[in-house]
């Protein structure tokens, strides 16, 4: 299978970020979106893109833990995306207003520069969609853990939806749901490593290269041939993300 990373983080040192995309060339998985959010992931994002230019693209941007953190001034030039961005009250409901404030800021920035959003949200189903629908910006909601009816208007709105290795967890009936749910066209696959690595890696940091286990997983919950799979997700990639991939 031909599979592409929609979303891995690298925040180890560059040598370490260099033998992973390698490995993951070996696994099958010929392009990667390297995903930033603060400072460390961001700053990884230009490590992974140095190890291998022609297969990884990038995508920096504040996510909602930088609410009250220093955060520079960005460069994106050659950046396929602004991310990863988003809400998530499960843990800090008491910082909505400021998750709220710096998502609209990034959202708007992504409008500018005619980059989509990777888009992270948990806990957060009706103050997501008000601020997307209030945006011109296009979005990629990752690893998408919330309900079918969720997901419909997301769909509504035009968005591509991501699965993750939490589809094969055994608890996560309402991700293999909605996995089955999303149309051929608007599905994409990720690792989100280093976390969330799937069965039979669980337990273990996650990498780009265990996506081919997601991939099999996913292929067999939609009936779905798997080269045949790969193929419609890289596909998708592609469109979503507007690179023109020569892997």
């Amino acid at each position: 299978m031909r599979l592409f990373d929609t979303h891995a983080h690298f925040t180890g040192t560059p040598e370490e970020t260099a033998a992973a995309i390698a490995r993951a060339k070996e696994s099958g998985v010929a392009a990667i979106m390297a995903v930033g959010g603060d400072a460390k992931a961001n700053a990884g994002v230009l490590d992974a893109i140095a190890a291998s230019p022609g297969e990884v693209i990038g995508s920096v941007g504040w996510d909602r833990d930088s609410i009250d953190s220093e955060r520079r001034e960005l460069d994106y030039a050659g950046m396929k995306a602004v991310g990863e961005i988003g809400l998530d009250y499960h843990y800090s409901p008491e910082t909505r207003l400021k998750q709220i404030a710096l998502f609209e800021e990034q959202l708007d920035l992504a409008a500018r520069l005619s980059l989509p959003a990777i888009v992270h949200t948990r806990d957060a189903d009706e103050d997501t969609l008000d601020i997307l629908k209030a945006s011109s910006a296009r979005a990629v909601i990752h690893c998408f853990t919330g309900s079918r009816p969720f997901c419909r208007k997301l769909l509504d709105l035009g968005c591509m939806v991501s699965i993750s290795g939490i589809v094969t967890f055994k608890a996560a009936d309402n991700v293999r749901d909605v996995a089955t749910y999303i149309p051929d066209d608007r599905l994409l696959i990720e690792t989100d490593s280093p976390f969330l690595a799937p069965v039979p890696m669980r337990g273990q940091a996650n990498e780009p290269q265990y996506l081919v286990h997601t991939a099999k997983f996913l292929a067999s919950l939609r009936s779905m041939d798997e080269e045949k799979f790969a193929d419609v997700t890289f596909a998708n990639a592609l469109k979503a993300f507007s690179f023109d991939s020569h892997c």
